[in-house]
């Protein structure tokens, strides 16, 4: 359900990174609402999560995929004095690491993103100039599975990345395949546009965060 949200209480003023982990067991404990951000690497992830908050270098942005290989948390705080936590998650496809790595990757974000009681939702972001791959699906269908009982329902969010890379004359058309190839509804952005990433954020916090965060939390 959707909740009317005022744009000006809900703008981002500080941020901050709070942790890195590279086992579940390093998790911080789950104390607030928390969005997860999650793509192939090098979709423009860290670019993205780095303009929702208004910082330029506060998540770590590469030019060699497969850099991050930690769940990072980032604390970001609203104009309205509440607090949310925006997780980076690490990157998947990049063939160059071990398979045994890219196992150990994928079960500590599976076990995160299926049992984490705080986490409210999920932005996939695939590139706008590329079809959805077998990757991206599986983790939609997984993301889809009915929600773990220890924590509230889970939403999605599918971003198509870097459209501005895409000919305006194109655009819709490419959204509208990327919309048929992952069957659900696809947003395009362009994180150099600050109107577009400003209305995801409050379509985030429409969707996720309008709830009590007590009492979305169980408490």
């Amino acid at each position: 359900m959707i909740t009317e949200v005022e744009p000006s209480k809900i703008r981002i003023v500080d941020a901050q990174f709070v942790a890195a982990a590279g086992k579940l067991e390093q998790l911080p404990p789950p104390q607030l609402q928390e969005i997860a951000f999650a793509g192939r690497s090098n979709v423009g992830k860290s670019t993205l999560m780095n303009a929702v908050m208004g910082r330029r270098r506060l998540v770590h942005t590469s030019n060699t995929p497969g850099c991050t290989r930690t769940i990072s948390f980032f604390k970001a705080r609203r104009a309205d004095n509440t607090e949310v936590m925006l997780v980076d998650l690490p990157g998947y496809g990049y063939a160059q690491r071990s398979r045994e790595e890219r196992r150990g990757w994928a079960a500590m974000i599976e076990a995160y993103l299926l049992q984490r009681p705080s986490l409210r939702g999920v932005v996939l972001l695939v590139d706008a100039r590329r079809d959805v791959e077998a990757d991206d699906r599986d983790l939609l269908e997984m993301l889809n599975q009915p929600s773990n009982a220890n924590r509230a329902a889970l939403g999605t969010m599918l971003v198509a990345t870097k459209l501005d890379e895409v000919p305006k004359n194109q655009r819709m058309t490419r959204l509208r395949d990327l919309e048929r190839q992952a069957n659900q509804k696809v947003i395009g952005l362009s994180a150099l546009e600050q109107k577009l990433v400003a209305s995801l954020w409050l379509n985030l916090c429409r969707e996720w965060l309008s709830q009590p965060e007590q009492e979305s939390l169980g408490a």
